[in-house]
């Protein structure tokens, strides 16, 4: 019987920080406490700009967005935001969205497996992926229980489950 495998990625649906970043705009244009400070939220490239005329509109907005992701099922852990800064008249925060997972973090995913995982539990690195591979289906759940159990400072989902 061959190897059952799984994937670990760290992907972030960019439909849903879209959907997000469309509702918080909503929200914050018909908020009460926005009337006429010029605060918006938006894409700029690949990233996302928050802008207000205070440091703690700009901060408000940013709780806003992160709300909304929240709502939509997106770990906070993927959203790389920065500190608000002073540009002109207006403070601005920008913010992007963390996709794949490192190779310094790929190793310290691996490394726990390893450690603390069943027995006879191969990771590899593969990409931006790391491929978990075991010759029973009960030692993989394990591993995913482990993972679940565990606080990475970056987001992963389980994927290619066979």
């Amino acid at each position: 019987m061959a190897d059952s495998s799984f994937d670990i990625v760290s992907k972030v649906e960019r439909q849903e920080v879209d959907n997000a970043l469309n509702q918080a705009a909503k929200e914050i244009s018909q908020r009460y406490d926005f009337k006429g400070t010029d605060a918006s939220i938006s894409w700029s490239g690949e990233k996302i700009l928050m802008q207000a005329n205070g440091e703690e509109r700009v901060k408000a907005i940013l709780d806003i967005f992160e709300t909304k992701l929240i709502k939509r099922g997106i770990s906070l852990k993927s959203l790389d935001a920065g500190e608000p800064q002073l540009s002109g008249k207006e403070y601005k925060i920008s913010a992007s969205i963390e996709e794949g997972i490192s190779q310094d973090n790929a190793k310290k995913v691996a490394k726990v497996i390893r450690d603390e995982g069943p027995k006879g539990v191969k990771a590899q690195v593969q990409g931006d992926e790391l491929r978990v591979s075991s010759k029973s289906r009960d030692d993989l759940q394990a591993v995913q229980a482990l993972l679940k159990g565990k606080d990475f400072d970056f987001a992963i989902q389980f994927v290619n489950y066979r």
